[in-house]
């Protein structure tokens, strides 16, 4: 059986939100290396135009969550290609603290990072999209499944990351516009390396790799995923290999979530 209709991504105009670092950067590397024209938008000049010059991408600094550089940013990516096929909601971010040590700016700022990037972000490219009948990924978590340690607003911004998925599939697939999200677990990118330091510290452990292997443990795949692991998930579904396909949360944590965590002792146990 051959590809789906469409499946290529050649010629395809991509805007990956967050796209300088990590995950964004990654795929925003897969997209460009199959002959897409990737836009890269983020807040921080830098490491966006590393990615640009690495992948031969087109940067542009804006706040994904401020309704007005959202939409300058997009009508950027309009004048200077036309069109657009795939918006990757990538950026995210702050949250690390449980409710009772959460203040009002804490909140809000989660909550900025984590969901109204991809919402503002999202109904400034809706346009541009139905006139496509292009795709939306949203970059959610696992921690927009489950709840992690005192990550309250991080926790809550990735689980309503799922629920605007659902209700922007809902709203637009009869427009042909198609929306999806991924769950990715550990991660080695930057943020994920500094948790990893974080942690080796407060656990004694000798090295950032023994902290990501106590980590995963625990995990069937016994590891954490490469960022262009998560590249490879976000472009199926930002391309026409994934035709029939929108609604859906695509999990990509190396089987956590199939852990039962009442018989983790059983593990520990060697039973």
């Amino acid at each position: 059986m051959g590809l789906a209709v469409g499946s290529s991504v050649s010629g395809r105009v991509i805007v990956i939100t967050g796209g300088g670092t990590g995950i964004g950067a990654a795929v925003a590397e897969r997209y460009a290396a199959e002959g897409a024209h990737v836009v890269v938008v983020g807040r921080r000049r830098e490491p966006l135009d590393e990615v640009a010059r690495a992948a031969g991408a087109h940067a542009i600094v804006a706040d994904a969550a401020d309704t007005a550089s959202a939409r300058a940013a997009v009508a950027e990516v309009l004048s200077t290609f036309g069109r657009i096929d795939v918006l990757v909601a990538n950026a995210g971010g702050h949250g690390f603290s449980p409710v009772a040590e959460t203040d009002d700016a804490g909140w809000e700022a989660a909550i900025r990072a984590n969901l109204t990037t991809a919402f503002t972000m999202a109904r400034e490219a809706l346009p541009a999209l139905l006139e496509s009948k292009g795709q939306i990924v949203i970059v959610s978590s696992l921690a927009g499944l489950f709840a992690g340690p005192s990550v309250a607003g991080y926790t809550v911004g990735k689980h309503a990351l799922i629920g605007l998925t659902r209700t922007l599939a809902r709203d637009y697939g009869r427009h042909g516009v198609r929306v999806n999200a991924v769950c990715p677990g550990w991660v080695q990118t930057p943020m994920a390396d500094e948790e990893m330091d974080e942690f080796a510290a407060h656990a004694e452990l000798d090295s950032r790799a023994e902290a990501y292997a106590t980590v995963t443990a625990d995990v069937p795949l016994r590891r954490p995923a490469r960022p262009a692991e998560i590249a490879s998930v976000v472009r199926f579904l930002g391309s026409g290999e994934s035709s029939y396909v929108t609604g859906a949360v695509i999990v990509a944590d190396g089987g956590s979530h199939v852990v039962d965590v009442p018989t983790i002792a059983f593990d520990h146990a060697g039973m």
